[in-house]
């Protein structure tokens, strides 16, 4: 079996640490480095049920896209639920690991799989990484959807190509508008509906689109929106990220499990549907 230094060393080869925001907290957040890893565990959020889950299944590692700590702390003490998250990691000998934004950012990346998912063939990224020759990274993807399909159908595509959630997909426009050209953002995206609004798209798929922002967008232009849960847009990632590690692992003769988790952490449990 592999080592853990050499597990991260293959994720940090399809996710390096210096693609990340210069805010974020990527990387090994517990877990020795010399230690055996054979089973490895991706998720998106670094909460209890996940750990539960990697304790029950025997996992050494868990993979996940969002940071257990974004911030400097002083303490690590399980008298909150982050430093029981990593008692009970340490406690159980299973490393934590993050991808978040230098995932986003990867090709393919977190808004790679999303696109797939909801059936888009991708041309590039909505936003380009400078520093990238080839120009395939960056920020958000555009994808061509084909066979054009009216927005009503194409959310319908989307709700189905997601994983479910309480909340499910809400739509702003035309419901017979025929779409054709999609760009996407896994996660919190209404920071890029200027660059949605100039890439000349006729929808855009993201996440946790905000009252004032969603509705300026749709005055500002006819460029659809179909929001979906945070967590929904980024889980994709998961199969995209297994699959790359299934790989490098073969690569390197490792006898490697893998498992994407299914648990839904979506923050939202229930919704109630209101009279028109």
């Amino acid at each position: 079996m592999p080592k853990l230094s050499d597990v991260i060393n293959a994720l940090e080869e399809l996710y390096p640490p210096r693609w990340a925001e210069s805010w974020d907290a990527v990387g090994l957040v517990c877990g020795d480095p010399e230690a055996e890893v054979g089973r490895v565990l991706f998720a998106v959020d670094p909460v209890q049920a996940v750990v539960d889950e990697a304790v029950e299944w025997g996992a050494d590692l868990v993979v996940t896209h969002h940071p257990l700590y974004l911030r400097g702390v002083t303490s690590v003490a399980a008298t909150g639920f982050k430093g029981r998250v990593v008692h009970g990691l340490i406690r159980a000998g299973i490393g934590l690991h993050v991808a978040h934004t230098n995932a986003d950012h990867a090709d393919p990346g977190v808004s790679d799989a999303l696109a797939e998912a909801v059936g888009l063939r991708v041309l590039g990224p909505l936003i380009a990484d400078p520093t990238d020759p080839a120009g395939r990274r960056g920020s958000g993807r555009i994808g061509v959807l084909e066979p054009p399909l009216t927005l009503s159908a194409f959310a319908a595509q989307v709700a189905a190509g997601l994983p479910a959630t309480a909340a499910g997909v809400r739509v702003a426009g035309d419901g017979d508008r025929v779409i054709t050209r999609v760009a996407v953002c896994g996660g919190s995206g209404d920071s890029f509906l200027a660059e949605v609004r100039a890439a000349g798209v006729d929808a855009y798929v993201t996440a946790d689109l905000r009252h004032h922002p969603a509705s300026e967008a749709t005055e500002a232009s006819p460029v659809a929106l179909v929001d979906a849960a945070h967590w929904a847009t980024e889980w994709p990632w998961l199969r995209l990220a297994e699959r790359g590690l299934t790989e490098a692992a073969a690569g390197h003769g490792w006898q490697l499990e893998t498992k994407v988790s299914h648990l839904v952490t979506d923050p939202w449990t229930a919704h109630a549907p209101m009279n028109p």
